[in-house]
């Protein structure tokens, strides 16, 4: 379903990367009364974050899409997911919102230009495309039943999910009619092939600002001048402080005692049993021989089909007199992802691949190998390395995940019920006395700036902002870290103030130094390349001036090299010269370096040949990208203008702020 969310690029971050991030998940739209909008103005009202073309986007559509998002971000932390969960929901939120506009208005657009998606289309998506392993496992319907149960757990109905999976059909078809006129002329792709495959060598000077830096020994004069001059920039350069006292009640405390009951355990599995739904997959391994791409005028060569359908044939012939797939792929597939594996694609999921493919894989025994299958992409030759059935883990394979997040949850209950407890003594009696009275222990800071770490705190953001947006001799409050929650009180607040030169001199003598030798190696370096290419002997001008003279290898234009950095760069003028050139400067960090090019070389028509078709293929899914992004961009920018979108800021700063405080 929807190729286009298979494909990496800027394009597929703009539109759907927010749509069913686990199955069902971020498809929810929900309907919710309330979200008063004003009937003279059109401006969304509370409840609403954005109007596109009339329609509203909610702020619970967008709470439980941002929560997806989060959850699926969170994967990669581990334990410390649920600690740092509101963080990433903030983080989503803005691009939750951004592309669930971007995708009413592609909907919008969508219909406007009059293409529909069929009832048929629905049921086929859900028969035979990303679906199929969850709702029609082995090919055989679980029941509506079973369908409508999976999707009220989901907070969804048939109508609702169907239609939502409707829409992303019909943006399939938007997204093809805008990029499919997209092409690459032959001379685009011979172009690219030699900007990719050209190689150079060349000497070079290098200058260092370090050395330049070390030689500098300014004045106390000098020093005083520069802070004068550059006296703007230190304003109130020493921050804020404040000094508080706190006692933190710790989660992971609170956690440590709490037993987690079987029934507990039991009914977070069954309210969370989609996520333990494993997918019927299998374990490939392939040889692609690729056929042409269809030209400009949308022909295809046949003759070059037919010859990759008979080195194809050729390939499967030795396959079946005995030999090794991984061999004959690593020498002939096509495939540059899995031919260095010896062909292998690994496990592969329903959707991850194009249908010719898909149908042949699931339906080969296991360690069988395949026919010729031809897709678009050439003809493939497929075997079956091992199988997995579509089946849901049990309770006993999970509880060892599901115990810690409830321990943690109840944990978090019984410290917020503590630190509550906590607060209002503190408000009562004082926070020393409420802390002994509750046996935790208060500490009593230095002065500290926003960006510090307290002891005991860890990371602590929000904690910061509350003791930071406090006012003195304000009442003992209460903010959450990431080790727990902290009942503060602020004890005293030192303003942010301008420093002397004597209490920051050394950062003076430091900024003063990296400055002027900054500008030194820009003299130099100019100097060098001047003298250089008037005697047209680098050489003896970097001896003369102490550049220190290196040499390259052959390098490709994707090289690094050492001191002069990315070839991709400045340095990529090297490619440009002949041999004999000496090029200008050329900045690298604090590094500078002249060229002078010694050859070039470059590729062979055989590497054209070899490569031909898989540039072609990468500008050509570039060019698909752009093209569609450039809709989006423009198509998102001309509603707004009109006042067909209307983006309602307060909402969105709302949701972000207490999405974060509260984990959505």
């Amino acid at each position: 379903m929807i190729r286009f969310l298979q494909t990496q690029g800027p394009t597929k971050k703009i539109i759907l990367s927010g749509i069913l991030l686990v199955i069902c998940g971020a498809m929810v739209i929900t309907f919710i009364p309330g979200g008063l909008t004003s009937e003279l103005t059109g401006t969304p009202g509370a409840g609403v974050v954005a109007k596109v073309n009339g329609d509203d986007i909610k702020s619970d559509e967008v709470r439980q899409t941002a929560r997806q998002m989060a959850q699926q971000d969170a994967q990669r932390y581990g334990e410390m997911a649920a600690k740092i969960m509101p963080f990433l929901i903030q983080q989503e939120t803005t691009r939750a919102v951004d592309q669930m506009i971007n995708r009413q208005a592609l909907l919008s657009e969508a219909g406007r230009m009059g293409l529909r998606v069929t009832p048929a289309e629905v049921k086929d998506e859900l028969q035979h495309g990303r679906y199929a392993a969850t709702f029609f496992p082995g090919g055989n319907f679980i029941g509506q039943a079973e369908y409508e149960d999976m999707l009220q757990r989901a907070n969804l109905t048939p109508t609702k999910f169907e239609q939502a999976v409707g829409d992303d059909i019909l943006l399939t078809k938007l997204q093809a009619l805008i990029s499919g006129s997209a092409n690459v002329s032959d001379s685009e792709i011979h172009d690219q092939f030699i900007k990719e495959n050209s190689k150079v060598k060349f000497d070079y000077a290098v200058l260092k600002q370090d050395d330049l830096r070390k030689a500098l020994h300014p004045t106390d004069e000098e020093l005083k001048a520069f802070y004068e001059s550059h006296k703007a920039s230190y304003a109130n350069s020493v921050p804020e402080k404040r000094k508080v006292k706190y006692a933190v009640v710790e989660t992971g405390k609170a956690a440590a005692d709490v037993q987690v009951t079987p029934e507990e355990l039991r009914s977070y599995y069954d309210q969370h049993r989609d996520q333990y739904r494993l997918p019927e997959q299998v374990k490939v391994s392939h040889i692609l021989i690729k056929t042409p791409l269809p030209g400009p005028d949308g022909k295809v060569d046949e003759k070059g089909v037919a010859e990759a359908q008979r080195r194809a044939e050729d390939l499967l012939k030795q396959l079946k007199s005995g030999a090794k797939l991984e061999d004959l792929a690593k020498k002939y597939s096509e495939d540059p992802g899995s031919a260095k594996q010896g062909g292998s694609l690994g496990w592969i999921g329903k959707g991850q691949t194009v249908p010719e493919f898909e149908k042949t894989a699931f339906s080969l025994p296991k360690g069988q190998t395949s026919d010729l299958v031809k897709s678009g992409y050439g003809f493939h030759i497929i075997r079956v390395d091992d199988k997995q059935e579509a089946h849901t883990k049990s309770l006993d394979e999970v509880k060892a995940e599901i115990e810690p997040v409830l321990k943690h949850q109840k944990g978090q209950q019984i410290a917020q019920q503590k630190a509550e407890a906590l607060l209002k003594q503190a408000r009562a009696q004082g926070l020393d006395a409420a802390a002994a009275a509750q046996g935790v222990s208060v500490i009593t800071s230095d002065f500290f700036a926003r960006k510090d770490m307290l002891p005991g705190l860890g990371p602590a953001p929000q904690f910061m902002d509350a003791v930071f947006g406090a006012t003195e001799k304000s009442p003992p409050d209460v903010a959450p870290a990431s080790q727990g929650i902290v009942v503060f009180q602020l004890l005293g607040v030192k303003p942010a103030a301008t420093p002397t030169f004597e209490e920051i001199r050394s950062r003076v003598e430091e900024e003063f130094k990296n400055e002027r030798s900054s500008i030194l190696l820009s003299q130099k370096i100019q100097e060098l390349s001047d003298r250089a290419k008037a005697s047209h002997d680098l050489k003896r001008v970097a001896k003369e001036m102490g550049a220190t003279l290196k040499a390259s290898d052959f390098v490709l234009p994707d090289a690094q090299v050492p001191e002069v950095g990315s070839m991709s760069g400045q340095a990529a003028v090297a490619f440009t010269m002949k041999p004999g050139e000496i090029s200008g400067p050329i900045n690298s960090g604090s590094n500078a370096v002249v060229l002078q090019v010694i050859e070039n070389r470059q590729p062979s028509e055989a590497e054209y040949a070899a490569k031909r078709d898989q540039i072609r293929d990468q500008l050509l899914l570039g060019k698909q990208q752009e093209r569609f992004g450039l809709f989006v961009s423009s198509l998102v920018d001309e509603m707004t203008r009109a006042g067909k979108i209307k983006r309602n800021e307060e909402e969105i700063k709302a949701l972000s702020r207490n999405g974060s405080e509260q984990g959505m």
